[in-house]
């Protein structure tokens, strides 16, 4: 892995993520060990990541840069050092997700591209390489990881346009675009999005609504300034700093019990979560492990300063709940998982999007049957 011609691990890298020809041939011209920084954190899915410096340990780092896995390159938004940091905050993607999205954008050598979120840059130079840096602008709203990508990049021979800003206002300084494409993971689509489109154009973006898993969400833009797309794939990304929420858990709580098992909405199905999501406005959920196989499953509302924790206890029939605020999240959330039982439990591939002006708006089947 440390030899000086790595086209055979770049080879081995596009056979994993499935790399059409043409991305195949991008990923040559913009190679991945080009845009990761010497130290970074990386591991196997099944296990915790590590920190891995490319002094210390060259073919670690090599192993890690083509393997088919993300690579965190800033925690903390770079306040805090590597293996310190709580929260992760920057990352060069996993391979085959980044391919995935590429594809889905279905983009040509006259397509104008705007990017959200230049990160390390490798995406921008998948895209620079593969149309023209003239045809790609990105935006990064770190200054300092804007700077690295620009290094990054100019080592690469690659010089797209880039800017340092907030994503979600777009540019429009050099509207229209073709293709958006969005590497951060967003709760809401930003309408300067939409409007920055020609109708006809592809936004492609991972979705990320609070409850259960991300989305890849592809968005095809009209002519009466709407956009319409089908939820994908699972795709779990860093959220866009513009929509990043605290969560909320303070003030006293109420204590009542269910006899629903908490895990059945902590472990539901992708459709479950996207009937959920819809009908929990502002919600955000995780589960946490504890000792002795116990699991607890959050729910936080900041906007209404309520919030819900179930736990599951093993061996018991009748489980915990504490509840906070004006909103009774447990109950909704119970409400919503059986009225997405009530629809005959569709899975994701039912599900579609609708952006408009006035917010995004989840359908099923297609966009008259509103859900959300």
């Amino acid at each position: 892995m440390t030899a000086p011609d790595p086209r055979a691990a770049i080879d081995a890298l596009a056979d994993a993520a499935d790399a059409t020809p043409a991305w195949r041939d991008a990923m040559h011209r913009a190679p991945r060990h080009a845009f990761v920084p010497d130290r970074i954190l990386a591991g196997p899915a099944s296990g915790p990541d590590r920190l891995i410096d490319k002094a210390a340990d060259p073919d670690g780092w090599w192993q890690a840069v083509y393997s088919d896995q993300p690579i965190v390159t800033q925690v903390d938004d770079g306040t805090t050092d590597l293996p310190e940091g709580r929260d992760y905050t920057s990352s060069c993607s996993q391979p085959s997700l980044v391919v995935s999205f590429l594809r889905l954008l279905e983009v040509h050598d006259h397509h104008r591209v705007l990017e959200i979120g230049t990160g390390t840059g490798w995406t921008a130079g998948l895209l620079s390489a593969a149309i023209g840096d003239h045809n790609v602008t990105s935006i990064e709203v770190d200054p300092v990881l804007a700077e690295r990508a620009t290094v990054n990049l100019e080592g690469a021979g690659l010089h797209p346009n880039l800017i340092v800003g907030d994503g979600a206002a777009g540019h429009p300084d050099t509207v229209p675009f073709d293709r958006v494409h969005v590497t951060c993971g967003v709760r809401s689509v930003p309408y300067a999005w939409v409007e920055q489109t020609r109708p006809g154009g592809i936004i492609v973006l991972p979705w990320s609504p609070g409850i259960g898993w991300g989305h890849q969400l592809v968005l095809h833009v009209q002519p009466d300034g709407t956009a319409l797309g089908r939820v994908g794939d699972s795709a779990d990304y860093m959220l866009l700093r513009a929509q990043r929420r605290d969560l909320y858990f303070g003030g006293e709580h109420e204590e009542t019990t269910t006899r629903i098992d908490p895990r059945t909405l902590a472990w539901a199905p992708r459709g479950a979560d996207l009937a959920m999501a819809a009908l929990l406005p502002g919600v955000r959920a995780f589960e946490r492990e504890l000792q002795d196989d116990v699991i607890d499953w959050w729910l936080s509302d900041p906007g209404s300063r309520s919030w819900a924790v179930a736990r599951y206890v093993p061996g018991e029939t009748e489980y915990p709940v504490r509840q906070h605020g004006p909103r009774r999240l447990w109950e909704e959330a119970e409400d919503a998982y059986f009225r997405w039982q009530s629809w005959g439990r569709p899975g994701c591939d039912r599900y579609g999007i609708t952006v408009t002006a006035d917010g995004l708006h989840l359908w099923m089947d297609g966009p008259a049957h509103r859900i959300a």
